[in-house]
């Protein structure tokens, strides 16, 4: 069984999401490995996220967060 693609304004949120993450990231001075080595994912994972192209379940945004040092809720804002 195939799933219904998201609506637009998901991918939309997704990619805002991945702006404030790299955002983030930048600011804090980690590279894409840099920030996955310290929450166990590979740089892949942190690029896709960044893109917009999928998106951090709860437990990575925690990781995240904590990572660069900023609120959860202005990682997702």
């Amino acid at each position: 069984m195939h799933r219904q693609p998201p609506p637009d304004w998901v991918l939309t949120r997704c990619r805002a999401i991945g702006a404030q993450l790299r955002a983030a990231r930048k600011t804090a001075g980690y590279t894409q490995e840099q920030l996955g080595e310290r929450i166990s994912r590979d740089a892949k994972s942190i690029s896709r996220w960044e893109n917009g192209h999928r998106a951090p379940d709860l437990g990575d945004l925690v990781l995240l967060a904590d990572a660069l040092n900023v609120s959860l809720a202005d990682l997702v804002r």
